[in-house]
């Protein structure tokens, strides 16, 4: 059988039940499993930091990875390195959260915790996605580099932040966003170039909006069955849901098992 690379993101593609409920279906532990043996590379691609990721990747038998939304590259349980965010762009977000009384926090380190200054993130988010450290006199200046920064308020005060529209961001909660890269496909190119392989024979599969990134004419793209429609828009095929057999019906459809 010819050798693909195949590319999965995590939450609601891999993992079912959401945050706190999460599971891998069973179907989906045989279908890796399978998809193993016939010889293809197995990768996942996500936006967590490489550090948060890193666990669950070993837990789910992987030994390569996506991480940090594109700029993160894990190749045989190795980290082989991580793309920072531009450091004067951070810095100058920052002064400007300080000049408009934003609440903030900054991750300067391939860990899985952020630094803030004070409690008030804290007690703002209440947030357990990953601790938050309180750094007391924080500056981001003191930093070589800036993986990925949160800024806390509701929707839409984003916006009036003008220096934000240097970077790349996201909202996955109400109470704050992500500063952090969402290019899933430069990571993806990235490997794919590694091995000298030809972009054609690379399989990505997702189920969110940050997952659009990766969704392009270059590959073969396969969205879940729960997935949002402008991703299904996108796709060359899809799929059932996650929690309806969606990866062992995909591998299924496209031939990966086939010997």
């Amino acid at each position: 059988m010819k050798k693909r690379y195949l590319f999965f993101d995590i939450d609601g593609t891999l993992v079912a039940g959401g945050y706190g409920n999460s599971y891998i279906p069973e179907s989906t532990k045989l279908a890796l499993k399978k998809l193993e043996e016939a010889g293809h590379f197995l990768c996942i691609s996500t936006g967590r930091s490489q550090a948060m990721a890193y666990d669950l990747m070993q837990e789910m038998h992987f030994h390569n990875m996506v991480s940090d939304g594109g700029y993160g590259i894990t190749l045989n349980d190795e980290l082989f390195g991580i793309t920072p965010l531009n450091r004067d762009d951070v810095i100058a977000l920052i002064d400007e959260c300080k000049e408009k009384n934003y609440i903030w926090a900054i991750q300067p380190e391939n860990s899985c915790t952020r630094f803030a200054p004070d409690e008030r993130f804290y007690d703002f988010t209440h947030d357990v996605y990953m601790e938050t450290k309180v750094v007391e006199g924080l500056d981001p200046r003191n930093y070589d580099v800036l993986y990925k920064a949160y800024v806390a308020c509701f929707y839409p005060d984003e916006f009036k932040l003008e220096s934000l529209k240097k970077l790349p961001w996201c909202r996955f909660h109400k109470e704050y966003f992500f500063v952090e890269p969402g290019d899933k496909a430069f990571g993806i190119k990235k490997i794919m170039d590694h091995f000298h392989a030809d972009y054609k024979d690379a399989i990505v599969f997702g189920d969110a909006l940050n997952d659009m990134t990766m969704f392009i004419k270059d590959w073969t793209c396969v969205a879940m069955g729960n997935a949002v429609d402008a991703l299904k828009e996108k796709a060359d095929f899809i799929t059932k849901d996650v929690t309806e057999d969606g990866i062992y019906y995909a591998c299924e459809q496209l031939g990966l098992f086939e010997e």
